[in-house]
C-alpha cells in the first residue's frame, strides 16, 4: 500500500492493506438492507423468546414492577384486564432480557464497516451496552419511579382519590423503565464515535443547545405522555451527555 493511501494510520476507504487495519466491506446496497432485515428479525425472536419465558414468571414480575407504588391498589376495568396486564408485563420483561442479543445484532449490523481492530471493540460494547442499559432501568425503578408516582398520585389527592388501572400503570412504568435503559447508552455511542473519529469532545461542546432541543424531543417521545416524566427523563439525559463529553476527550481519536 502507497504511504499516499494512509491518513492518520488508517487506509483510505478503498486502499487494499492485508494488516490489522484492513476493512472488508464489498456489500451492496440491498445486501446492506437484507443485512438489516435478518439482524431484525433475529432481534424480535429474541424478544419473543424472552417474553414467552417471563410469561411463565409474571406473578412474580407483577408483583416486582409494583414495588413503587407501595400501598396503593391497583384496578381493571375489563374482563380481559389482568391477562393484557401480563401480557405487557411479559413484552416489557422480553425486551429487557433480550437487550444483549439486540445490542449484538445492532453491533454486527455495523462491524462489516468497521477496522479489524475496531471490530475488537464488539463483544465489549455489548457487554457495557447491556450493564447502562440495566444500571438506567435501575435507577428508573428505584429513584425516578417512586418520585413520580409519589408526585403524580399525590397531586390534587386531597380533593380527588385516584383509581388506578393495572394496563395504565404497566404501560407507564414499562415505558419510563425502556426509556431510561436506553437512554443510559449515550456514553457507550459516545465512545464508539470518539474512537472512530466521527466526533470530538469540542464538537459535541459546541452541540450542547441543539442537544437540549434533542434531548426534550426524545423525552417526549419515549416516556409517559406528561410534562413532569419527560423532564424527569431529558434532566438524567444531559448529565449523560456531559459524561460523553468528558468520556470521548479522554478517550477519543486524537487530531
Amino acid at each position: 500500500m502507497e504511504p499516499d493511501d494512509i491518513k492518520d494510520g488508517y487506509p483510505e476507504i478503498g486502499a487494499v492493506d492485508s494488516g490489522k487495519n484492513e476493512k472488508k466491506d464489498g456489500m451492496s446496497f440491498l445486501e446492506h438492507v437484507e443485512e438489516l432485515r435478518w439482524r431484525l428479525i433475529k432481534s424480535i425472536l429474541s424478544v419473543a423468546v424472552m417474553g414467552l419465558v417471563a410469561f411463565a414468571f409474571a406473578d412474580q414480575l407483577y408483583k416486582i414492577i409494583t414495588i413503587p407504588l407501595g400501598d396503593v391498589k391497583l384496578h381493571y376495568t375489563e374482563v380481559t384486564g389482568s391477562f393484557y396486564a401480563y401480557l405487557k408485563i411479559s413484552l416489557f420483561a422480553g425486551i429487557t432480557g433480550a437487550i444483549p442479543i439486540v445490542f449484538y445484532q445492532l453491533w454486527q449490523f455495523v462491524a462489516p464497516g468497521l477496522f479489524a481492530r475496531e471490530k475488537k471493540m464488539i463483544i465489549p460494547l455489548v457487554f457495557f451496552s447491556t450493564i447502562l442499559f440495566l444500571i438506567g432501568a435501575g435507577f428508573c425503578f428505584f429513584v425516578v419511579l417512586p418520585f413520580a408516582l409519589k408526585f403524580l398520585i399525590g397531586y390534587g389527592a386531597e380533593i380527588m382519590t385516584p383509581i388506578i388501572t393495572i394496563s395504565s400503570y404497566i404501560s407507564f412504568a414499562g415505558l419510563l423503565l425502556i426509556a431510561f435503559g436506553f437512554a443510559f447508552e449515550l456514553p457507550i455511542l459516545g465512545y464508539f464515535f470518539g474512537k472512530i473519529g466521527l466526533v470530538s469532545s469540542k464538537v459535541l461542546g459546541k452541540a450542547r443547545p441543539y442537544a437540549v432541543v434533542v434531548f426534550l424531543i426524545l423525552a417526549s417521545i419515549l416516556s409517559p405522555p406528561d410534562i413532569f416524566t419527560q423532564i424527569l427523563l431529558a434532566g438524567p439525559l444531559y448529565l449523560l451527555y456531559e459524561i460523553t463529553i468528558l468520556l470521548v476527550r479522554l478517550t477519543g481519536k486524537k487530531g
